[in-house]
């Protein structure tokens, strides 16, 4: 029996030393229902001046295709404001786009996405059970209701709701939510989202090649997630990064990447890092008229 004891005490020990040197992410999360639809709901939001509006809206859909939604104005903040606002459904990503005739209200411009869910409300519940900030308490807008979030580590999304459920097709790639978080937040971050999302871990590289964010022989740690929501991948740095590099919140697949650069450089957008190819996948990251910042990516054999 006391051989017993010390058997189970030397097992119970291993099981907490085991326990403790696993990331926070991959310990126990809390139960949360699944709020998520689909990633061809997961919108990218960009802002940019009205003046530049129509030319961003030329040169992304000639770059990457699709169509947009008609343009209108509307309040889309709780506080009082004005915006153009449009969707541009494109079959590698989808923006929603905004154009402030007013002040932009605080927070907004902050938040890198908008996520529907299935109902606002549990979603809302769902995010704080799983650690995240409610900066936005969730408000009307013209065809549903919104919340905007923040996660451990600063990352804002919003989250948003239709009266009349929406029905996209769906993208023929997915596109990548591209995080930028710090050592010290990480594994909190990987942890809530995932408890949030349902989502998985699919790589986590401690040694990342340091060109994916512009530091050539360095390295950094890099974690790709993918849930129902759609691809994230975070990037885990000391944020000594060379621009453009954590300005650009989304990446894009595309078939050729050659041919996609051409037609956006041929629409009024400029290549910012030209390409380079790391780990099976060759990249560039470009900026289209506006500001708005994209990665750009296709599998190296193209």
């Amino acid at each position: 029996m006391r051989m017993y004891s010390r058997l189970l005490a030397f097992a119970l020990g291993f099981s907490a030393v085991g326990a403790s040197s696993l990331p926070a992410f991959a310990k126990e999360s809390p139960a949360t229902p699944m709020v998520a639809v689909g990633a061809q709901y997961d919108t990218t939001h960009v802002y940019v001046a009205p003046a530049d509006v129509d030319r961003f809206v030329e040169s992304f859909l000639a770059t990457f295709g699709g169509q947009s939604t008609k343009q209108g104005i509307a309040t889309v903040t709780p506080t009082p404001s004005s915006t153009s606002t449009q969707l541009l459904q494109t079959p590698v990503g989808t923006v929603s786009l905004f154009g402030f005739r007013t002040p932009v209200p605080h927070p907004f411009g902050s938040e890198r996405t908008g996520y529907l869910v299935t109902d606002i409300d549990v979603a809302v519940r769902a995010a704080r059970v799983a650690g995240a900030d409610v900066i936005v308490q969730t408000f009307p807008d013209p065809i549903g209701r919104d919340v905007v979030i923040q996660w451990p580590g600063g990352v804002n999304m919003q989250l948003y709701w239709h009266t009349t459920p929406p029905n996209y097709a769906p993208f023929q790639t997915i596109p990548e939510n591209r995080v930028y978080v710090s050592p010290d937040r990480a594994d909190a971050f990987v942890k809530s989202f995932l408890a949030f999302s349902h989502g998985k871990v699919v790589s986590d590289e401690a040694k990342a090649p340091g060109v994916e964010i512009g530091r050539s022989g360095d390295s950094f740690r890099r974690i790709r997630i993918e849930s129902t929501f759609g691809k994230m991948t975070v990037f885990v740095t000391d944020g000594h990064l060379p621009y453009p590099y954590g300005h650009e919140m989304t990446g894009y697949e595309v078939a050729s990447l050659a041919d996609t650069l051409v037609k956006a450089k041929a629409h009024g957008a400029k290549v910012l890092v030209e390409p380079y190819t790391s780990e099976g996948r060759e990249s560039a990251l470009v900026e289209f008229p506006g500001g708005y910042v994209a990665e750009i990516h296709a599998g190296a054999s193209h």
